[in-house]
């Protein structure tokens, strides 16, 4: 049996952190929204094991740590997993965590293993944005970033996706926010703010992007996670794709979609 999932990207609308706990681990505040830029995963049965990617992953990666965590819960077969990934790296859209929890969400439908808190528990373990990959759509995140509320979908949002040269690791994105005075700021009224805590500690290309996309008629825009990538938000179609189209002529690596549905950013198809 083999079965496809879309690894959807998520933009942070709004994001605050704050002070490290006894643990050394951040508490935030964010608004996450799930988005259509996505990864590709592909997961079948085979008589060995095998993970294949498009780039080159690190020995241990957010697949070989959900399996390893999968395998102390249940007994997972032996599988071939391909990845094709197209959502930038280093650029807080969460692709790593989204490629996690579609591996989570593939096996749980392979061996017919219920969604249930176990696999929330290892998506936790594998990293703090994976479990809001489970839940999809939008939602609020607190604690440390696995306490989620899912919110209502709103009706589809046109955004472009700007990624600078300039990539961002998130441990020295934090320790450099660390050194910055700054309040724990509440959830705002209107949760498309675009407010940001890591962009005081951001490359300057990233505000120099939010400004751009802005100019180009976004009605608001924003850094994604701890960056680099912004995002922008426009009413129009046509008016996203004319920014695109400038921004390319730009130079900037641009990527045009729309904001997902929970549905939507849960798909999973058998394909045999």
């Amino acid at each position: 049996m083999k079965v496809l999932v879309p690894c959807p990207a998520k933009i942070n609308t709004f994001l605050s952190v704050g002070p490290p706990g006894p643990s050394g681990y951040h508490p935030i505040r964010s608004v996450m929204q799930a988005v259509g830029l996505y990864d590709l995963l592909t997961v079948e049965s085979s008589e060995a094991k095998s993970i294949e990617c498009n780039i080159e992953l690190p020995l241990i990666n957010t697949l070989t740590k959900t399996l390893d965590l999968l395998r102390d819960l249940i007994r997972v077969p032996p599988l071939k997993i391909s990845l094709e990934k197209r959502i930038p790296i280093e650029a807080g859209l969460g692709g790593g965590s989204s490629d996690a929890a579609g591996l989570i969400r593939a096996i749980s439908f392979l061996v017919g293993m219920p969604m249930d808190q176990h696999l929330f528990d290892v998506a936790s373990a594998v990293g703090k944005d994976v479990p809001f990959f489970l839940v999809g759509g939008r939602a609020r995140a607190e604690g440390l970033g696995d306490k989620l509320k899912p919110l209502e979908d709103e009706h589809p949002s046109w955004l472009i996706i700007a990624k600078p040269t300039e990539g961002v690791s998130s441990g020295p994105a934090y320790a450099a926010l660390d050194q910055v005075p700054r309040p724990f700021a509440d959830f705002p009224d209107n949760p498309w703010s675009g407010h940001n805590d890591f962009m005081q500690v951001a490359p300057p290309i990233c505000q120099d992007l939010v400004d751009q996309v802005k100019r180009l008629g976004a009605n608001s825009a924003g850094l994604s996670g701890s960056g680099s990538a912004v995002w922008g938000r426009f009413s129009l179609g046509d008016d996203a794709h004319e920014a695109l189209k400038r921004c390319q002529q730009m130079g900037t690596d641009v990527h045009l979609c729309q904001t997902l549905t929970r549905q939507q950013s849960l798909l999973l198809e058998r394909v045999a």
